[in-house]
């Protein structure tokens, strides 16, 4: 017998909560990407939801997986923010530039391993969501969820989309948003935790959005992305493909 319905969400205190119910021109646009997932078939799907930083990722993938549970599935949720190396070992490698947070900052074998690996439809079933919490540090590898066989893997993050995780997605989705849009929304998003708008839009801009840029020229993530969204105005987003 099948599970019922729910969603497994991840330890980590980077963590947002789940959203309001959106508008109708919002959980339109949800209900058609679900049921885009819902047609890849009755078995584990992994779900990627990219874009530029503040662009919506984990606002959307929340919304997403309230949308599939609705409809019985199982929701595994994560980000790829909570695979991240530690930053105790970042007198070891570049990670405050662009070129070095896009090179060095995220521990892709670690999300292959304990995240996209398990999630696989052969896989274990045995997935860790969070493997060091961002804000405080801790090590969350040891902590595992089941998925079931139909179950579905939500990751939102930045980069998703790079050639070392491409092959893992059964469905990949961009939320399209300009630079500019993205600076704003991130500065605004992240000054007070950041020590003031001054010193965030620097951060933004010099290390952030370089990553982004080197990123969308190397890969072109938006021609690799099956489902794009312009999520430009929250409250009504437009289904481009």
């Amino acid at each position: 017998m099948l599970e019922r319905g729910r969603i497994e969400r991840s330890t980590s205190t980077w963590q947002q909560p789940l959203p309001a119910p959106a508008g109708p021109v919002r959980a339109a646009v949800i209900a058609q990407t679900a049921t885009r997932i819902a047609r890849v078939g009755d078995r584990r799907v992994r779900v990627a939801v990219d874009g530029m930083t503040a662009a919506g990722k984990t606002t959307f993938g929340h919304e997403l997986a309230v949308a599939l549970a609705d409809q019985g599935r199982v929701v595994l949720r994560a980000s790829l923010d909570d695979f991240k190396r530690p930053w105790s070992e970042s007198h070891l490698y570049d990670r405050t530039s662009g070129e070095g947070y896009y090179r060095n900052a995220f521990d892709l074998a670690a999300v292959h391993q304990l995240l996209l690996d398990p999630a696989a439809p052969h896989g274990s079933g045995e997935v860790t969501l969070c493997a060091i919490d961002p804000i405080t540090q801790i090590d969350h590898r040891e902590s595992v969820v089941h998925m079931p066989r139909n179950g579905v893997l939500i990751v939102d993050g930045v980069f998703a989309l790079r050639d070392e995780l491409i092959a893992a997605w059964d469905l990949a989705i961009w939320l399209a948003i300009d630079a500019e849009l993205s600076v704003r929304r991130g500065v605004d998003r992240d000054a007070d935790r950041e020590g003031g708008r001054e010193h965030t839009e620097t951060l933004h801009r010099t290390r952030y959005l370089d990553a982004e840029m080197i990123y969308i020229r190397e890969t072109d993530p938006v021609s690799r992305a099956h489902v794009v969204i312009d999520n430009t105005d929250i409250g009504a987003p437009a289904l481009i493909r």
